[in-house]
């Protein structure tokens, strides 16, 4: 029996990825809207492709879905609080008008994500006054999603300088748990750092977000060893949906029911749409949340 308090997404990143926008611009909104439908999930985040919000309201109430959220680029530490802050309003005012919950803020001052550099072993660092910038200005931005009726969820990410659990626990140190919640990776720290459990044990009471990522540990390897950059290890399968990878989700779930938390749990996986057919591994994900995840919870 499910958890009612959760809802389940599936991001639109397996359709159509906003880092290399030609891989899968193939596959129209109603197309992606629909395949979500068919799989059984309650709704998305919206991506870089998505119409105005009227269009998309359109779309969704005709598929009886909703919308988690949506991902913003922060460059707090390279632009300062005033600039970010105006462009941040009008993330927001879509989101409300989208009747989202959360915004998925991630810092990309010196991020790497984008690039050809080494994911595993050139990611970016913060001075010690950078920190207090980028922290300082999070508290603000949080205090700017609550106008909107949102929540502010920081994204921790791989090739930025808030990846490591160290680094994590840092920036939760220093913002203000009123206006700065987490979302919570399963894919990006198990690849950060091999491990997902101690996170989430650690920062459960600010999680507010939730994406459930798989990782294929084979690749995982073969892409540290040869130095990957991010956007090649995704490109080369490194990250997959639940059932399909190392992670067990069962030990997660277990863990959010526990902590009654509530919110939503996005299935999200950065792979070649021509390659790992988008409904397909939409319906693996829903095999093994239905089949694993909620069969065992509901008989713990």
């Amino acid at each position: 029996m499910s958890n009612q308090k959760i809802s389940w997404g599936i991001a639109p990143i397996g359709w159509r990825n906003d880092d290399i926008p030609e891989i899968g611009k193939e596959n129209t909104l109603s197309h992606l809207l629909s395949d979500i439908v068919v799989a059984g999930f309650q709704g998305t985040e919206v991506g870089g492709f998505f119409p105005e919000a009227k269009v998309l309201n359109k779309e969704l109430k005709l598929r009886n879905l909703r919308i988690a959220g949506q991902w913003f680029s922060s460059f707090l530490i390279r632009d300062g609080l005033e600039e970010v802050a105006k462009e941040f309003h009008k993330h927001c005012a879509y989101l409300q008008e989208v009747n989202a919950a959360v915004a998925v803020v991630s810092e990309q001052t010196y991020s790497i994500q984008g690039t050809d550099k080494n994911v595993f072993t050139e990611k970016p660092t913060f001075t010690d006054e950078e920190w207090r910038g980028l922290c300082q200005g999070l508290n603000e931005l949080g205090k700017i999603a609550e106008q909107y009726d949102l929540k502010l969820v920081f994204h921790h990410h791989m090739g930025t300088g808030v990846q490591t659990i160290e680094e994590i626990d840092r920036l939760m140190e220093h913002t203000d748990p009123k206006h700065v919640h987490l979302l919570y990776d399963t894919g990006h720290i198990f690849v950060s750092d091999g491990d997902y459990t101690a996170l989430l044990n650690k920062h459960i009471k600010r999680i507010k977000h939730v994406h459930f990522k798989d990782v294929r540990a084979t690749i995982l390897k073969q892409c540290e060893d040869n130095g990957h950059s991010f956007l090649q290890s995704f490109l080369n399968g490194m990250f997959t949906v639940p059932g399909d990878g190392c992670i067990d989700f069962t030990e997660v779930y277990q863990v959010l029911l526990d902590y009654n938390y509530q919110g939503w749990v996005v299935i999200e996986a950065e792979q070649d749409p021509s390659i790992a057919h988008p409904l397909e591994y939409a319906l693996i994900a829903r095999k093994y949340i239905d089949e694993k995840i909620l069969k065992k919870t509901a008989l713990a």
